[in-house]
């Protein structure tokens, strides 16, 4: 495996050929919207436009194929001071099973590491076991969390 990592990117490559990297020109940003518009229960019916901006304001996390073809898609939301939000972690249906959601926490793991934020959160229904292996943990003080939801 080899990994480069600098402030504003992350490329780590595995003996298979497959390929995690932040560089956000390498996007299929068309597959990134139709997976999460039509197949990830958090964002459905999630427009075009919202993804691009979403892509725009984030730090994108894309595993490629030996092919050069995006399988997986992660995107944190960060100041790089003393929060993160890692969201829409997407792994294509015919690439699920393959270890590949891990490696994508892993990474962001990692790439925020030299950072110290105090906070990286998520929110997950159905995914504890996978987060809990790279190192995160129900939140300790759940009703010292609130929301503001634009969402009926």
């Amino acid at each position: 495996m080899t990994t480069t990592h600098t402030e504003d990117g992350y490329r780590d490559k595995d003996g298979n050929g497959y390929e995690i990297d932040t560089d956000p020109g390498r996007l299929d940003i068309g597959l990134v919207h139709h997976w999460l518009s039509t197949d990830a229960f958090w964002a459905l019916g999630r427009s075009r436009d919202t993804v691009e901006r979403s892509i725009r304001g984030s730090l994108n996390f894309g595993v490629y194929g030996p092919d050069g073809a995006q399988v997986a898609y992660a995107r944190l939301v960060t100041d790089r001071a003393t929060f993160a939000w890692l969201c829409d972690v997407y792994v294509a249906p015919e690439q699920r099973g393959r270890g590949f959601g891990g490696r994508l926490a892993t990474a962001v793991r990692d790439h925020l590491a030299p950072y110290q934020l105090k906070r990286t959160m998520l929110a997950t229904l159905d995914a504890h076991e996978l987060y809990a292996k790279v190192g995160f943990t129900p939140v300790p003080d759940p009703e010292g969390l609130m929301i503001l939801s634009h969402e009926q």
